[in-house]
């Protein structure tokens, strides 16, 4: 039965193992909401704005079924993007998305319709009614989420996240430091953005000196503001030795607008890399390095409606070991590091990474592989090669709200396929497959981003 009450459970064991995970809290160490929705609390006006209005993953998929821009990021009104999205979704069978969308009609709207042409009104109007009543912050405890990590830019003022310490205090909205801007010397706009950052902490950072200097009070702001992880988006990751004089040199050539060999971007980068796993040293934040995304791969999207526009794709020619050994050496027991890989073919790598470091961590299947699909692929080789107990947990990468719950439960009902599949084989005893779960599901996330403070399951 479509979704029902053994939805992705495949055997009894599964079944009794979700019991035990269903009601358990959500802990995201990664999404991309904005604090300041959560903290301004206004509710939303239709379906299209709650499910779509910010969602890559139907824009791409709408494009797919050659549905015009204009219904998709284009001007037409919400109600007529819904009924054209409606009119496609039949086609999106077999995609996370089609489940995803269904489940938050259940379990938020107590919707059972299936999306479809003939639907979409009733839908539209069954889901208006109910929004007006609904806020995030009320969205929030009703999935019972009790931590959440936003994505934030050096520059934040992360004012938002101090008021909702206030207006949301059963609930911690906390920043991640995000630096890539900061790192990423070759793209248009970086001197006017170093500039803006020397502004905010009072540094010149037309040196390297005063650039770090003021890299190192953001981070010290984010501290105070309850962060405890950084992000980084690599497409491939390059570390290795690279002197001061030599970045300072590179700093200085960028930022008198001197156009900077190849060379000399990834000198910059490797250096930057470094310097940044220094300051998580510092403070003990969790680095998490996303590894693998060609950014707006397709030209006429980037042109028309700019960046993150859903024109990115998976690579898998990248030299992922070769490029992270010297990081990881580095920071060797000194630095907790996640890594998320966005080509499956690159899970080998980073497994047996984890399976040789001990203070690495094998993040959550990422973007394309966040399906029931690459879901168990990751588990079961997680379990094989690694330790399934050490994954670093489900995160949302979300950016919209009411997916919180969809998503996770997903994973979770997965977790418990795979696992209790293995207690069905005999390689499991029942006891020790509860409390895998359970530590997967919640206490493990919790340790690992946020220290004892949850611990291990009981």
């Amino acid at each position: 039965m479509f979704l029902g009450k053994d939805y992705l459970l495949t055997n009894k064991t599964a079944v009794f193992l979700f019991e035990r995970v269903k009601d358990l809290p959500i802990v995201d160490p990664h999404n991309h909401l904005e604090a300041k929705d959560i903290v301004e609390n206004r509710g939303w006006n239709d379906i299209w704005e709650v499910e779509a209005a910010t969602d890559h993953y139907v824009w791409e998929l709408m494009r797919r079924c050659g549905v015009p821009e204009e219904y998709i990021t284009g001007s037409r009104s919400n109600e007529e993007k819904w009924m054209m999205l409606a009119k496609v979704f039949p086609r999106f069978v077999g995609n996370p998305t089609y489940e995803w969308i269904h489940l938050d009609l259940r379990r938020r709207f107590g919707i059972e319709k299936v999306i479809s042409e003939e639907t979409a009104k009733e839908i539209w109007e069954e889901t208006k009614e109910k929004l007006s009543r609904m806020r995030p912050q009320q969205l929030l405890r009703e999935m019972k989420v009790e931590i959440l990590c936003t994505t934030d830019d050096p520059i934040s003022s992360l004012e938002y996240h101090r008021k909702a310490k206030e207006v949301v205090p059963d609930v911690k909205i906390l920043p991640t430091w995000r630096p890539d801007r900061a790192m990423n010397v070759e793209k248009e706009g970086w001197k006017s953005y170093v500039e803006r950052l020397g502004e905010i902490y009072n540094e010149d950072t037309s040196t390297l000196e005063g650039f770090l200097g003021a890299l190192w009070k953001s981070h010290e702001h984010f501290k105070k503001h309850g962060c405890v992880a950084s992000d980084h988006a690599l497409l491939q990751p390059d570390t290795y030795h690279v002197d001061g004089k030599r970045a300072s040199e590179i700093h200085d050539k960028a930022f008198s607008g001197e156009k900077l060999s190849d060379e000399e971007v990834r000198d910059y980068k490797a250096f930057m890399m470094v310097q940044f796993g220094r300051m998580n040293q510092e403070t003990g934040w969790v680095t998490q390095l996303h590894i693998g995304a060609l950014r707006d791969y397709r030209d006429v999207l980037l042109r028309t409606l700019g960046p993150d526009s859903g024109g990115d794709i998976s690579t898998n020619f990248l030299r992922i070991a070769e490029g992270l050994r010297y990081f990881l050496n580095e920071f060797d027991g000194k630095l907790k590091v996640v890594l998320y890989v966005l080509d499956p073919t690159h899970l080998p790598t980073v497994v047996t990474i984890a399976r040789a470091f001990p203070n690495v961590y094998v993040g959550a299947p990422w973007w394309f592989n966040d399906s029931p699909y690459g879901m168990e692929t990751h588990l079961k080789y997680m379990a094989t090669v690694d330790l399934l107990h050490n994954l670093a947990g489900m995160v949302t990468d979300s950016r919209k709200l009411l997916s919180f719950g969809s998503r996770t439960e997903m994973f979770r009902r997965v977790l418990c396929s795979v696992v209790g599949e293995m207690v069905e084989k005999g390689q499991i005893p029942l006891r020790e497959a509860e409390r895998l779960v359970e530590h997967v599901s919640y206490y493990g996330p919790k340790e690992l981003f946020f220290g004892r403070e949850g611990g291990d399951n009981p």
